[in-house]
């Protein structure tokens, strides 16, 4: 039997008992021809106070024409969308994470409330790509997500840069070796234009990720957010959504346990961002795929470094575009022996089947050739230990060290230790404690790129190491442990270190630990108290009742036990 591409909207707008739903849709300049086709969703996080989403309405005119021009009705539908990096070291941040969850919701409640037949899921900005995934699972209609594209980077002093060294800059400035002239300047030309951060931070990591997970079309990510061929892209999208539908092809057909193995080697073997463990724990939470922090930790020792990316590498996302973008990657992962290239994608064709079709361009070093990886192992570590009992997770891009030893900085909240880094008053050696900063005790479990930055550029960012039981951002460096679980709003044993205590970081064991006995941390622990809640009201506080622990992927509903 063929798939019947108007399963949702015939009772929507059918017979002439929905004939007021038809009135309304053609006050917005619909007919009944129009009504007569299958309707698609097209939905994008376009918002005015970013860079990183400013193309999706000119992008979202594109798909809309393609669906048109295949025989389908589209529908443009708008989310909201929360800039990390405008909102990083501020209480806004803590809106962030918290706007993965609302987009998700958003993309659900208008899929169900319209009835519609497909979507196509436009995103951007950090949170909108697995907030996307996560709407268009719930839905699980036939669909696909794209990507809107990459910043390019900016030129300063005759180098690339992008807003990784703006916040770095500003540890060069506290520190006095960059002046209020020379800070001004940079900020002026990091960010020339439309497009989410330009290295492979979070939101091109998760959108690399999404194209290897089969639910984007490979190689549709790579190109930029102002390169011309974006703009096809789109038209191309919209027409390839048609073909999901005809086929009947739903997100849960795709999104298989193999297939996020392939989304966490993508982004291990690019140096990716640690939020990707976040993100893909809650994606696979929403189609019950059975996956866990522990994974990522074995996927990524049988999975090469090969992506000489930034933050810990040479390039940008646009000169992996260049290099031959992301059907180059899965093509070297294909070679290795590691990637199902069996699984199937929103294309029509298995992943192997796209990796087939790559082209390099001759002389690239940005994709190494698998005989002289960065790394012989992937760029993701989980660490246990009686300071994460439940994991925490760290990035070893390349150079990191193995080892740290050292006493605690204990602060309560980012600013404590954003002022302390500023002041020059963190010692070499120390190990700083950010806590309840976790997915409850923010709530929203804040990114820390302001306090890692700002030691980066004071020279610390060898000599010191950080944990916390928040996030990092994807262009975070160094010897750094997030997500620690359980967070101290819960009563992890974070919430009772102190300052002075001795922390062990062992990458090559997998631990991290405080120098201290079992009996002393549970005599601690018994005189704990839990703080009040930061917000008693609103949004921020319907989170922090319900958001599950960053080892599960913080999310807002019942998590499936395995």
């Amino acid at each position: 039997m063929p798939f019947d591409t108007r399963h949702q909207s015939r009772t929507l707008v059918d017979g002439p008992g929905r004939a007021p739903a038809r009135s309304y849709f053609k006050s917005v300049g619909l007919n009944s021809e129009d009504l007569a086709k299958p309707l698609v969703m097209v939905a994008h996080s376009w918002i005015g106070t970013m860079p990183c989403n400013l193309s999706q309405r000119e992008l979202a005119q594109q798909v809309m024409d393609g669906i048109r021009e295949a025989g389908g009705t589209p529908f443009e539908v708008n989310t909201i969308a929360i800039s990390d990096g405008i909102s990083m070291g501020t209480e806004g941040m803590k809106a962030s994470l918290i706007s993965r969850e609302m987009v998700a919701d958003s993309i659900e409640l208008c899929g169900v409330g319209y009835s519609f037949d497909a979507a196509v899921v436009i995103v951007g900005c950090d949170k909108t790509i697995p907030g996307g995934v996560m709407g268009l699972s719930r839905l699980n209609i036939p669909g696909l997500v794209l990507y809107s594209g990459s910043i390019a980077p900016g030129v300063y002093q005759g180098k690339d840069v992008t807003i990784q060294d703006v916040f770095e800059a500003v540890g060069q400035h506290a520190a006095g070796n960059l002046s209020d002239e020379e800070l001004e300047e940079l900020e002026n030309v990091a960010c020339p234009g439309a497009g989410a951060c330009g290295a492979q931070y979070t939101a091109n990591t998760m959108a690399t990720a999404i194209e290897f997970l089969g639910i984007s079309p490979m190689g549709s990510a790579s190109p930029g957010a102002t390169d011309p061929r974006k703009n096809s892209i789109g038209f191309d999208s919209g027409k390839l959504v048609m073909e999901v539908l005809e086929r009947g092809q739903r997100p849960k057909d795709i999104l298989t346990r193999n297939a996020f193995e392939n989304a966490i080697m993508c982004a291990t073997s690019t140096g990716g961002s640690t939020n990707s463990v976040l993100h893909l724990l809650a994606m696979a939470s929403e189609v019950n795929v059975p996956l866990k922090i522990d994974d990522f930790d074995l996927v990524s020792q049988q999975t090469p470094l090969i992506g000489d990316l930034r933050p810990g590498g040479k390039y940008v996302a646009l000169d992996m575009d260049q290099a031959g973008g992301t059907p180059l990657l899965a093509k070297r992962l294909l070679e290795a022996g590691i990637l199902h290239g069996e699984e199937m994608t929103v294309t029509g064709k298995t992943l192997g089947e796209e990796a087939s079709e790559a082209t390099e361009t001759i002389g690239q070093d940005v994709i190494r050739s698998l005989d002289r990886p960065l790394k012989s192992t992937g760029g993701l570590v989980i660490l246990r230990g009686n300071l994460a009992p439940d994991g925490c997770v760290i990035k070893v891009a390349g150079h990191e060290r193995l080892k740290h030893r050292g006493p605690a900085r204990v602060f309560n909240c980012e600013e404590d230790a954003f002022k302390a880094v500023v002041e020059q008053t963190i010692q070499s050696g120390d190990v700083l404690v950010i806590r309840y900063e976790g997915p409850k005790g923010g709530p929203g479990m804040r990114e820390m790129l302001g306090v890692t930055a700002a030691l980066v550029g004071e020279g610390l960012g060898e000599e010191v190491a950080l944990l916390t039981d928040g996030r990092f951002s994807g262009a975070t460096h160094g010897l750094m442990a997030g997500h620690v679980a359980p967070e101290a709003a819960v009563g992890g044993p974070i919430a009772v270190v102190e300052d002075g205590d001795i922390v062990n970081f062992d990458i090559e064991k997998r631990e991290l630990n405080v120098e201290l006995d079992d009996l002393e941390i549970e005599n601690r622990l018994q005189k704990w108290n839990a703080p009040k809640p930061r917000y008693e009201k609103g949004a921020f506080a319907k989170y922090a009742q319900t958001v599950s622990s960053a080892a599960d992927g913080a999310v807002t509903h019942p998590v499936q036990k395995t």
